[in-house]
């Protein structure tokens, strides 16, 4: 987690506590070390924060500190909360959670009448839960699209061949039945789709493709109006 995404979590952490939170309970909630925890609360006072409390005993945001509004109408909370519903059925388990904790950021921030429309449970999604993927975690491919990280696959496709790729990512789709990485096949030199589902094993490597990933999008967007071609 960056450092910036990090300081945000911490304040968020302590406008919804109801007592003092102590720097080993929120090491553990962002998984840091709680050194990392000291450092960024002193980093959030400094920047006239107003975290009161100390080592050991914990921190409290002092009342009267708030982030800017959300501003949404009736409309736009009810999409949000069908939006955030929709999640839990893309086999994504990361997704699924941060949906949770978007859930209690946005509940505290907005006002009633608002709060209703995730409080009531008045809003469904139901249909088909794609499972999660058993041969690749989803939260790294999404990583890897942001850091235009390259990524390692042992892939089997419809016909059961085995083959290893080595791919730089630029898309995730999420269908009902499973999810769809689009990325630049380096074995094909071309565009291809490869079903999570088909994935035996995945890892990161130590290669990028910075300032590329745009440019691949583009290309697989020029694509569209031809079938996606398989893996």
């Amino acid at each position: 987690m960056r450092k910036a995404a990090r300081l945000f979590e911490i304040i968020q952490i302590l406008r919804l506590a109801r007592k003092p939170v102590t720097g080993a309970e929120m090491a553990e909630a962002l998984e840091v070390t709680v050194r990392s925890i000291y450092r960024d609360i002193a980093a959030l006072q400094a920047m006239r924060v107003p975290i009161e409390g100390g080592r050991g005993i914990g921190y409290i945001l002092r009342p009267g500190f708030d982030l800017p509004p959300l501003m949404f109408s009736i409309e736009e909370t009810e999409a949000i909360a069908v939006a955030l519903a929709l999640l839990s059925r893309t086999g994504d388990a990361e997704l699924k959670a941060a949906a949770g904790r978007v859930n209690q950021k946005i509940t505290a921030a907005v006002p009633e009448p608002l709060r209703l429309a995730f409080r009531s449970q008045a809003l469904h999604a139901w249909g088909t839960i794609a499972p999660s993927p058993a041969g690749i975690d989803l939260a790294l491919v999404r990583r890897a699209i942001r850091d235009e990280q390259k990524l390692e696959l042992d892939y089997r496709d419809e016909l059961g061949r085995a083959t290893e790729r080595t791919i730089r990512p630029v898309a995730l789709i999420y269908y009902s039945e499973t999810a769809n990485i689009v990325a630049w096949c380096e074995l094909r030199q071309a565009i291809r789709n490869f079903r999570a589902d088909r994935v035996e094993h995945c890892e990161a490597v130590d290669a990028y493709f910075p300032g590329d990933g745009n440019r691949l999008r583009e290309l697989w967007v020029s694509g569209w109006q031809t079938p996606p071609t398989a893996a």
